[in-house]
């Protein structure tokens, strides 16, 4: 069965393109690394930041979250207050294989991502790269989040995209199910030099 005809590549940017970890601010916050975890499993849960992805102000997330755990007030706070420092920078080996898909000027290349409203301006101003790309659909503004199949035919319609042709990268496993389920082509990033050489055995990124 040969290879589909990939036109256009999607990244997700937080994992692929980005480093972000909670982890850079609350190791300087919790010196036990048993009370850290808990903290971010149950507080600061995954669940409750991906209700900011889907469009809750932060604003409303930690006052109510301040409300639910009243002891941990000052560590909820510093989610946002210091959030700037979980970007850990960018990663560069996945930066070079998008400079160079947009070096080859072959394919189109969007975004695609989970990420708070709020928040994704920051971003803009801090990488560069981010201006590179044709268009940037962020959950938040859209109040939909991955993956939810609605944001991925937001993404197929805005920009008019043949799904077997657009190719959709991503570090989250759910997320790849979710593009599939509805018809695009996905890799599971696991790291830039797999995700080099699946867009080179794809012949989307030229030897």
């Amino acid at each position: 069965m040969s290879q589909p005809n990939i036109t256009t590549v999607v990244f997700d940017l937080g994992g692929v393109l980005i480093d972000w970890n909670p982890e850079y601010v609350f190791r300087e916050i919790f010196e036990d690394e048993a009370e850290r975890s808990y903290f971010l499993r149950e507080v600061c849960s995954p669940h409750w930041n991906e209700q900011q992805d889907a469009g809750r102000t932060m604003a409303e997330a930690t006052e109510w979250l301040v409300g639910q755990y009243p002891d941990y007030e000052p560590q909820i706070r510093a989610y946002y207050g210091r959030w700037q420092e979980m970007l850990g920078g960018a990663i560069p080996e996945t930066v070079e294989i998008l400079n160079q898909l947009r070096e080859q000027a072959t394919h189109r290349l969007l975004a695609l991502t989970n990420w708070s409203a709020e928040t994704f301006p920051t971003a803009l101003e801090m990488f560069d790269f981010l201006h590179h790309f044709e268009g940037i659909l962020v959950s938040g503004q859209e109040k939909l989040i991955k993956p939810d199949p609605r944001i991925y035919h937001l993404l197929i319609n805005r920009y008019g995209l043949n799904p077997g042709e657009s190719l959709f990268i991503d570090d989250n496993p759910k997320n790849v199910e979710g593009a599939r389920a509805v018809g695009l082509q996905a890799v599971h990033f696991q790291s830039p030099g797999q995700l080099r050489e699946a867009l080179e055995e794809q012949g989307i990124l030229r030897l």
